[in-house]
Parts: C-alpha cells; sequence; structure tokens
C-alpha cells in the first residue's frame, strides 16, 4: 500500500430512489403533523447515510439525534421520553433521529418504542429510527411502518465504484471489487480503500484474499463475538457451512454434529442462540450475510480450520462426498504446497455428474480446486470450470472473476476457447452484445482444432449475439458452412462433466441442423430452411436436457409452429428447474412469452414474461430482462394501460441503447405504435412503425420488421400514406407464403382490404376472416371484424355493420383487449345500437352528446387536429368542424384545452364508477359463495 488514498472522502448516495422517498414525504408532512419511520437492512447498506441525508434536508425546524447516552438515561420512561419530544415540538417541528437504535439498553429501547407509538400526528414530531436487521429488536419496533434497505443493484453498485474511484478500476479489478461485495455499499468502500492506485488500475497484483478480515469488519461495524465459547463455536460452525451453502441456511444437525467434535457439550442445546442467527425449520442462518462472511474471516485460523475438519468429518461420515472434500480443503490452509492432491480429488468430484450437487457447489468446488493448483494451464482450467458452473447457477457477477483469473496467454488454446464460450454467454445475457459476439468468435476460433463441437456451438452463440444487434450480415457470415470434421466430443476429462465441458452428438446434430436452417431462412431461401429446422424440433420432443430443449423452441419459432414453440419452451422450463440451471429458467420463459405471444395469447404472455423478468432480474441477466419488457409492453398494448406500455417501453430501451439490443428495441417500439393505434393515434403509430418497416438500409430489426407490418399499413392508410403502405406489401407477401406466421395470411387479406378499392374490399375482408378461422386466436380476428364493421358503416350497411362489430366486441373482451374494445363500442355507438359489457356507459356529463360527437371530443382532447380525427373516423374535415361546433356549444366549452379537461374528468368519474361496480359484483359473488 501507498501513503495515497484511491477513495474520495464525500461520495453521494446510489440506488436509494424509494428510500428518500419515504423520507421525503415524512419531513414534507412535519409542519402539519409528525410521524414515525424505521429504517431497517444489515450493517453497511446505508442506514447512517440516509439519516443524515435526512437530517439535512430537514428545513421546516430543529434536528434532534438521540443516542444511548446520558439524555436518555435521564429520561427512560416512555412518558419522560414522550414528554420531552412534544415539549421540543411545541412551537415548531421536530425530526428525532436515533440511529442504531437496536444498540440501546433494554429498559431505553423498551422506552423509545413506547414513546414512538404513543406520539400523535398533531405532536409534529418527525421520528426516524434505524436498525441493523441481523440483531434482535424489541417487538415493539416491528409495529412502526418500516423502510427496507437491500444490496444494490448491479448497474447502481458500479454507479458507485465510478464514484468511489473516479472510473480508474481496470475492467477485471472493477468485477473483482463488484462480486466481493455482493452490492453492500460499505464493503464496496472498504475494499477499494485498500488497494494502491497501482492495484486499482491493475499495474499489481490484487491482494488475496481481497475481502480480508478488516475489511469485512469495517463494513460491518466490527467483529461480531457470542457471550459464551460455546456461542462463538456455534456462530463459527454456522459461518463455516455457509461457506459451502453459499451463505444460504444450513443443517441444524450438522452444526451441532460437528460442535460435538470441538467441544464434547452435553448442555450445549440449552444454551440461548446467539442474536445474530435464526433457527427455523431445523435450519439455521445469519441474519446478515455480511457478518456470516465476518465472524468466518475474523475467527482465529488455527480455530477455523478446526471446524472445517470437523464439518468434513462429518459430512464424509454421512455420505456427502463433494461438500466433505471442500471443507477438508479448507482445514488445510495455506496454497498448492500444503495440499497434495486435494486439488485432484476435489475436480474429480467436482465433475462428477452422479454426485448431487448444486451448480453453486460444483462451482465453489471447482474455483477452490484453482486456488490449489500449482500447474497455470490446470489452473485455468479449473477457474474456467467454475465459471461454466456459476453461470448455470445463474450467478453472473461470479463467473466474471474467475474468467478474470483463468487468462493466461501460456494456457492451451482449447482451455482459452473455453473461457471465451463463457464469457461470450455471459455478455450476451448481461452485457454488450457486440462485445458477446466477438468473444464467441474468438471462442469458436480457438476451439476449432481440439472441440469442434463445442467450436460450432460458440459459433452459434455468436449468430444469436448478431442477432440480437440487428446485424443480418455477421448473423451471415457467422452461419457459414461449417468446414468439415468430427462431431463427436471428445472423452470429458477428469475437471468437468459432459454438460458442462461441449455438448454430445446428438447435441452437435441438432447446432448444425438449427445453423443451416437460419441461414437458408436469413438468405431468403424459404424452402430449403425447413426440413433443417423442423429435425431441431422433432429432436426436441425426445429430448430432456433444457439447451437442446431451448433450441428446439427457438426454431419452432423460426418455422412459425407456435404450439412446438409452447411445449418445448415448457419442457425446457421444467427442465431447468429440474437440474437447477437457474440462468437457463429465463430463457425459457422468454421463449414461452414470445410464443403465446405470435399465438395472440397476450393474457398468457404477459403471465410468462412477468416471471420472466424476475427470475432475469434475479440471476443479472439485464438483456433477458430487457426482452421481457418489451413482451411486457406488447401484452400492455392492446389494454387500457398506457403508463404500463410506457414503463416497459422505456425500460427497455434503456438497456437496449446501452447493450446494442436491436430486437428488444424493435419490439418495444412496436408496442408504443400499437398502444398508439389502439388509442386512436394513427399518425403517431405511421411514424414509429415507419422507422421500423419501410424498406431501405434505415428498416428495423429482420424478425421484427415484418411482424409489425400490418399494424403500420393500418396506421398508414388512416393516416392517408397509401404508398407507404403499399411500399411493404411485396415483402410482407413472401413472408406470408413461407407459413412461418401463422396469422400472416389472413393480415395480408386485410392489409389488401385496407387499400383497395370498394368492389374489391368486401370479399378481401371476407377472406381474410376465413384465414383467421384457420389460423385461430381471438385479438387478430377481432381487429379484421373491427376494420371491416368499419367499413361496412361507412358504406351504410348497418345490420351488416353491427354484426361485424359486434363479434369484434366480443373477441376483444375474451383476450382482454380493452382498448380496442372501446373502439368497437363507440363504433356500435355510431350505429346507435347500445353495446353492453364493460364500459359501455357514456360518461356522465358527456351524455347528451351523440355518439359521433363523443366520439370527436374524445380524440380532440387527446390532442388530435381536425384533420388527424377525420382521418381516424374516415370523414371528411368539415364534418369535424361542423360537429365540434356542436360539442363546445353542447358542454359550455370555449377551447380544446377546457374540453380535454372535461373530457379527462368525466372519463376518470366514470373509471371510478366502475371500480365500484366491480368492488360491488365482487362482494355479490362472495355473498353468492357462501350462501
Amino acid at each position: 500500500m501507498t501513503g495515497e488514498t484511491t477513495v474520495p472522502t464525500a461520495v453521494r448516495i446510489h440506488g436509494r430512489s424509494t428510500q428518500r422517498k419515504s423520507l421525503r414525504a415524512l419531513l414534507d408532512a412535519l409542519p402539519s403533523h409528525g410521524g414515525q419511520l424505521l429504517l431497517a437492512g444489515e450493517p453497511g447498506l446505508g442506514r447512517t447515510a440516509l439519516l443524515r441525508w435526512a437530517a439535512r434536508s430537514f428545513r421546516a425546524g430543529p434536528v434532534l439525534h438521540l443516542g444511548p447516552g446520558p439524555y436518555v438515561s435521564a429520561h427512560s420512561t416512555a412518558e419522560q421520553l414522550l414528554d420531552t419530544l412534544r415539549a421540543a415540538a411545541a412551537a415548531t417541528p421536530v425530526l428525532v433521529c436515533v440511529d442504531d437504535a437496536h444498540l440501546w439498553d433494554a429498559p431505553a429501547r423498551t422506552a423509545l418504542a413506547r414513546a414512538a407509538r404513543r406520539l400523535r400526528t398533531a405532536d409534529r414530531v418527525g421520528l426516524l429510527l434505524s436498525v441493523a436487521t441481523d440483531r434482535a429488536v424489541d417487538p415493539e419496533f416491528a409495529r412502526l411502518p418500516v423502510v427496507h434497505l437491500d444490496p444494490l443493484s448491479p448497474s447502481r453498485a458500479a454507479a458507485l465504484l465510478d464514484d468511489v474511484t473516479d472510473g480508474a478500476a481496470a475492467p477485471a479489478v472493477r468485477e473483482q471489487l463488484l462480486a466481493e461485495a455482493e452490492g453492500n455499499p460499505a464493503l464496496l468502500v472498504a475494499l477499494v480503500r485498500r488497494l494502491s492506485p497501482a492495484e486499482l488500475r491493475g499495474h499489481r497484483p490484487l491482494p488475496r484474499p481481497l475481502a480480508d478480515a478488516s475489511a469485512l469488519a469495517e463494513a460491518a461495524g466490527g467483529a461480531p463475538s457470542g457471550p459464551s465459547a460455546h456461542a462463538r463455536d456455534l456462530l463459527l460452525t454456522v459461518a463455516a457451512a455457509g461457506q459451502a451453502a453459499d451463505g444460504t441456511d444450513v443443517d441444524a444437525g450438522l452444526v451441532h454434529d460437528a460442535l460435538r467434535r470441538l467441544r464434547p457439550a452435553p448442555d450445549a442445546r440449552a444454551e440461548p442462540l446467539p442474536e445474530q442467527l435464526v433457527l427455523a425449520d431445523d435450519r439455521l442462518r445469519f441474519r446478515s450475510p455480511l457478518v456470516r462472511r465476518t465472524v468466518h474471516a475474523t475467527a482465529a485460523s488455527q480455530r477455523r480450520r478446526a471446524v472445517h475438519r470437523a464439518l468434513a468429518d462429518v459430512l464424509e461420515g454421512g455420505g456427502h462426498r463433494l461438500t466433505g472434500l471442500l471443507h477438508r480443503s479448507w482445514s488445510l490452509g495455506g496454497g498448492p504446497e500444503s495440499a497434495p492432491g486435494s486439488a485432484d480429488r476435489l475436480a474429480a468430484a467436482a465433475a462428477d455428474a452422479t454426485l448431487p450437487a448444486s451448480h453453486r457447489l460444483r462451482a465453489t468446488a471447482y474455483a477452490r480446486a484453482a486456488e490449489l493448483t500449482a500447474d497455470g494451464a490446470r489452473r485455468a482450467e479449473r477457474y474456467t470450470a467454475a465459471a461454466e458452473q456459476a453461470l448455470l447457477a445463474g450467478c453472473p457477477e461470479r463467473a466474471r472473476p474467475l474468467l478474470a483469473e483463468a487468462r493466461d496467454p501460456a494456457v492451451p488454446a482449447a482451455v482459452r476457447g473455453r473461457a471465451e464460450l463463457v464469457r461470450g454467454v455471459t455478455e450476451l445475457r448481461d452485457g454488450p452484445v457486440g462485445d458477446a459476439h466477438q468473444s464467441l468468435l474468438l471462442a469458436a476460433s480457438l476451439l476449432a482444432a481440439d472441440a469442434p463441437a463445442e467450436a460450432a456451438a460458440a459459433a452459434l452463440a455468436a449468430a444469436d449475439a448478431a442477432w440480437a444487434a440487428g446485424d443480418l450480415s455477421a448473423c451471415l457470415a457467422t452461419l457459414a458452412p461449417e468446414p468439415p470434421h468430427r462431431t463427436e466430443n471428445p472423452a470429458p476429462g477428469a475437471d468437468g462433466p459432459a454438460d458442462a465441458r461441449g455438448p454430445a452428438s446428438g447435441t452437435a446434430a441438432v447446432v448444425h441442423d438449427h445453423r443451416v436452417g437460419m441461414r437458408a431462412l436469413l438468405e431468403g431461401r424459404l424452402d430449403r430452411a425447413g426440413t433443417p429446422l423442423r429435425q431441431v424440433v422433432e429432436r426436441g420432443r425426445t429430448e430432456q436436457r433444457p439447451e437442446a430443449l431451448l433450441r428446439a423452441a427457438a426454431a419452432a419459432l423460426l418455422l412459425g409452429d407456435v404450439d412446438a414453440a409452447r411445449s418445448g419452451g415448457a419442457r425446457a422450463l421444467a427442465a431447468a428447474r429440474q437440474f437447477g440451471s437457474d440462468a437457463l429458467v429465463p430463457r425459457a420463459l422468454e421463449y414461452l412469452a414470445y410464443a403465446e405471444l405470435r399465438a395472440g395469447r397476450h393474457p398468457q404472455a404477459r403471465t410468462h414474461a412477468e416471471e420472466g423478468l424476475r427470475t432475469a432480474l434475479r440471476a443479472g441477466q439485464r438483456n433477458t430482462a430487457a426482452h421481457h419488457r418489451a413482451v411486457l409492453a406488447l401484452a400492455a398494448s392492446i389494454e387500457e394501460e398506457p403508463v404500463v406500455v410506457a414503463r416497459h417501453v422505456t425500460a427497455a430501451l434503456d438497456t437496449a441503447r446501452r447493450h446494442g439490443l436491436a430486437q428488444a428495441a424493435a419490439l418495444a417500439q412496436w408496442a408504443a405504435a400499437r398502444a398508439d393505434l389502439g388509442r386512436g393515434r394513427p399518425f403517431d403509430a405511421a411514424d414509429r412503425l415507419g422507422l421500423l418497416v419501410l424498406p431501405g438500409p434505415g428498416r428495423g430489426h429482420f424478425a421484427v420488421w415484418r411482424l409489425a407490418v400490418p399494424c403500420f399499413v393500418e396506421a398508414a392508410v388512416l393516416a392517408g400514406r397509401h404508398e407507404d403502405a403499399r411500399a411493404v406489401l411485396t415483402d410482407f407477401a413472401d413472408w406470408a407464403a413461407f407459413g412461418a406466421d401463422p396469422q400472416a395470411a389472413a393480415q395480408l387479406a386485410r392489409c389488401h382490404a385496407l387499400l383497395a378499392p370498394a368492389e374489391h374490399a368486401d370479399g378481401l375482408y371476407r377472406h381474410a376472416l376465413d384465414r383467421h378461422d384457420e389460423a385461430g386466436g381471438d385479438f387478430e380476428r377481432a381487429r379484421t371484424a373491427l376494420l371491416y364493421g368499419k367499413w361496412l358503416r361507412r358504406r351504410r350497411r348497418p345490420r351488416e355493420a353491427r354484426d361485424r362489430l359486434g363479434t369484434a366486441l366480443a373477441g376483444f373482451e375474451r383476450c382482454g383487449a380493452g382498448v380496442w374494445a372501446a373502439q368497437a363500442r363507440d363504433e356500435l355507438r355510431a350505429l346507435g345500437a347500445a353495446p353492453q359489457g364493460t364500459g359501455a356507459a357514456a360518461p356522465t356529463r358527456l351524455g347528451g352528446l351523440t355518439p359521433q360527437q363523443l366520439r370527436i371530443a374524445r380524440h380532440v382532447a387527446e390532442g388530435a387536429t381536425n384533420r388527424e380525427v377525420a382521418l381516424a373516423l374516415a370523414v371528411s374535415t368539415r364534418t369535424v368542424d361542423y360537429h365540434l361546433r356542436k360539442v363546445f356549444a353542447l358542454l359550455g366549452v370555449r377551447s380544446r384545452l377546457e374540453l380535454a379537461r372535461l373530457v379527462g374528468e368525466a372519463e376518470q368519474a366514470q373509471e371510478i364508477e366502475g371500480a365500484r361496480e366491480a368492488r360491488r359484483a365482487g362482494r355479490h359473488e362472495k355473498t353468492g359463495a357462501q350462501h
């Protein structure tokens, strides 16, 4: 270490906007009434920083900081403390801050909790407490409103790291710091503080271990301890057992058996459990992961090794070979020279697929074996295997630093190739896909000579990266015909199971066929794409491995076989969960969501995407999360939820733009445009979609623009852009002929009907509906029926129009397309019909308007010009002018702004009444069920 510090003296708060919003609400309310909040989080998450922020932000009165000192001792009863606080707030509001309330003695804690409960809102006292969740606190505190602090997200932690280092950390150092800190800001700062500038910039090796005892103790606020020797041994044994369990809960029986080997104590179970631990269902865990790590790191090395030795004896005696060997290796201490043969035995056990073990445990075992390995090539291979297992476990933040350890130009090409393969797959799910593409191409090159099947898998993954980026030329180049080579794998070595080291020959055939089919599809040779892709789908029907099932689902989507895609996706999801492959679960849910979306089952797509988003975020897969957000935006775009659409579109585009995800960006933009179209804004929809579908170098993603063509044609026709609409139909006709989209043939007929003269449009609409009957799907059929009904109404064929519009309304309501159902209702009202169902009644204050006047008023309230309204309703501008003058006179308004406000208020009142009606209906149903 040098004398130069690498940490700025002041660091801004990162990633606590939700908590600060709650604190701000308390502060803003204090001038009129009081309130209480309890900040709860493990040590190091920023409770003190938030209290200081609140104190600095409070301007309406004084701030009183209470601590467990003489002041509280002199006011140790609830009554005295309450009187003191009320007296302080008699003339002006008071903010009372109590940091680390769990450290107060029992009488003072009780007095504080009771005083907090008895404070009235009129007292104008804001009470802000903080407690560490790794401590047992008085039950009274549990009654206070709680604001929880969780570890920082990867992006927030990265922003904090940039803040404290001024962006000076080398990429490999950055990855290791973020992985070690696990989202704890205090630990991250402590780790940076112990590094010299040379270490931070990667010019010197990092100290080992990076998170040493001093850094952990600094972040945790000291080294935790127990009141007795047995309690201290119990804490250490649970902490040591948690090393192999990845910090999760551990079996209480294992802990007590190990304790008996350490220190025979017949009455040990009678001692109270240390406050740092929780016992539930015969499982023990620490309240705080940071405290667990600190207990383990700060223990005397001799005692720590003894605990691991005791755990190894118990586990090996119980048949838990891999876990036992892992603890045995930790009991040895030192480097490779202290453990001859231990590394090989541990790596062999980690590679043994017959041993029951999670991917997390295998990753830990491989990493420990690498630490004990002297040979550079062997060590790099084991670190790579550890990264593979970490990635399968859904822990990319652990895989990245392991890959950094595996970098060594002296190791064989095949080992470096496997490392680049894992690195590329990691970036494909959570990083710039351009970087992923290059890593995967390098992997394919390095693996070509010794592991051709793995090289082919790497090349196909590189094509996936180019596909995600929307780079058609790169995708085609990557999918170029493979040189002849053997497809069988070399036998797996001692350090990796077959599923980790490379695909079996069956999977190699799947990779080959998928590659050939994808290339033919992208080259427009649609006749040659079907056979190899169908072979991939067929092989998936007998597969059990999630990777092969995912390929089958992807091939089915390319073919437009949504039933096979749903089946393959569902089986892949079940297999991923069965094998503990957490990293593959979000991807399986992505394929399921896409399949449901393509089939027009938007509610099911939304369900899968919601679960996929949660699992992707848990697994650190921001790219996959962006795709799920795009699906959620598309699902919401047919509902009456413009705010939800906007939220998901914004979030998807945020990641898509930073990571080069052209496909996710195109889907999100399509969702925004479809929401515009559904709400009667064809000009906005046509402008958005034109960037995605019109021919030329700026056309959107090659796998998305065809799907969005029908929306564009509808919007363009309504916006008067007939030539633009015709310009895209030739390519779309080729796509419909291929049969990869079950709805495309019917959509093509609908598009032609929109552009056809009157004498041909009728037959085209009927033909489109017939094709919809063959393809299925309520939403697209209802859209065609709606457009046909509008056309019939304009041709003054009311009876036929009413039938088509009624069918459209029923279809929209069945699939939850609320915004489109509203269009159908408006059309029926324009015919003089009174549709039944949700939202049928006109808003009360607008009830005096005719159906046509009401439709015009709504469009104008949404900002449409008279010309835009005329195009949307297929009437003349003069007709809109006439009706709008009538609307102004009937409602007594003078401007469009007043009209917008009146319409908004009336429709809000309608929504409230609809919600009340739904609640009343729910109560009636509940009463009926009880009777």
